[in-house]
């Protein structure tokens, strides 16, 4: 059985999603932020050095990394494809392997700057114009992307669609979403699915 180590607030809500989405069985044990300096608990940092989440434990092995976590749970869980093309479907499956790291390796990094920058309540002479052309750059072709689509690859959920999904949130909890109603539209038919819905419940204490 899966052992999700979770940290209430953050991106480990969504490997619950997708530990409901695959069906697995799993246990949640949950950390709380501190109220004060909104860290991760001393707790965590025993379970891995970083002290970060979401790490999951599965007989002998643990892990970290959201990205990392998704392919192995699609490596042993995932025998039907459901979530992803087969390896075999090498140009499917590239494009997939590209949008499944996307959110983590280029768009995680500018919404982070613009929430530092929000909680600063200060303008920074070179982060502030960064922030806002990158996230305008990211937000753009995450929305050009899925034009008319339903989900980032077409008209079928994926794998991909996980990390999509937490860095768009992301992007509507610091209101950079108003001016893009493709995602707004995305963010909400995806937070609609049962798999999402139980996540919420079990993961938000």
């Amino acid at each position: 059985m899966i052992l999700l180590h979770h940290l209430r607030i953050g991106r480990s809500l969504f490997t619950v999603w997708q530990l409901e989405e695959f069906g697995i069985d799993y246990e949640i044990k949950v950390y709380h932020r501190d109220p004060k300096t909104f860290l991760a608990p001393a707790e965590l940092k025993a379970v891995h050095p970083l002290g970060k989440s979401p790490v999951i434990e599965d007989s002998d092995i643990m892990l970290s990394e959201s990205g990392a976590i998704t392919s192995y749970l699609l490596e042993k869980f995932d025998v039907e494809n459901k979530f992803s093309p087969p390896r075999s479907q090498s140009q499917e499956w590239a494009k997939f392997t590209q949008w499944l790291h996307y959110p983590e390796g280029s768009v995680f990094c500018p919404l982070l700057v613009t929430m530092l920058l929000l909680r600063s309540k200060e303008p920074h002479v070179t982060l502030t114009p960064y922030s806002e052309r990158e996230t305008k750059l990211h937000l753009g072709h995450i929305a050009d992307q899925l034009g008319d689509r339903e989900y980032i690859l077409g008209e079928a959920f994926s794998a991909a669609d996980f990390g999509m999904t937490y860095v768009v949130s992301l992007a509507k909890r610091l209101g950079l979403l108003d001016s893009y109603p493709t995602l707004n539209s995305y963010l909400e038919q995806n937070q609609a699915r049962p798999a999402f819905k139980r996540a919420v419940e079990k993961a938000v204490e």
